[in-house]
């Protein structure tokens, strides 16, 4: 299997934390976290690509999807705090080669003081021969 989760999320959480010193971030999904603001980043798919699956039935290329959820408490402005969080989100995301399929408020309904946002990203990827990953665009 082709898994380049920990590098995708290494490579967001650095471009975040760079504008949000100190963000809480986590590689799973969490109906209320810890701390605010948070942003998870957590594979929600990766299947093999059967365009460039060989003979051998040797694992090319992995289509993968990426859910983050942006989470905000603040009494005012949590739409705006998570959509700015959400930009550089989206940016850091983009930069790696990844294309944004959706991103919508979601109703928090384990506490409806918590504002939320969930994007979803797909990207094809492959491993190469030293072991770094390359992420095509679809």
């Amino acid at each position: 299997m082709i898994d380049c989760e920990s590098e995708v999320f290494s490579a967001v959480a650095q471009k975040v934390r760079a504008v949000y010193p100190g963000m809480y971030m986590t590689g799973e999904y969490i109906r209320a976290p810890s701390s605010f603001p948070c942003v998870s980043i957590e594979e929600k798919n990766n299947a093999v690509w059967r365009n460039s699956r060989d003979t051998s039935s040797n694992e090319n290329h992995a289509a993968v999807m990426y859910e983050i959820n942006v989470y905000s408490n603040k009494r005012n402005g949590r739409k705006s705090e998570c959509k700015a969080i959400a930009n550089v989100v989206d940016d850091a995301m983009k930069a790696l080669g990844f294309t944004r399929t959706m991103l919508n408020p979601i109703p928090n309904l384990a506490d409806a003081t918590i504002y939320r946002m969930t994007g979803r990203y797909t990207a094809i990827i492959e491993q190469d021969a030293n072991g770094d990953f390359v992420i095509y665009k679809r």
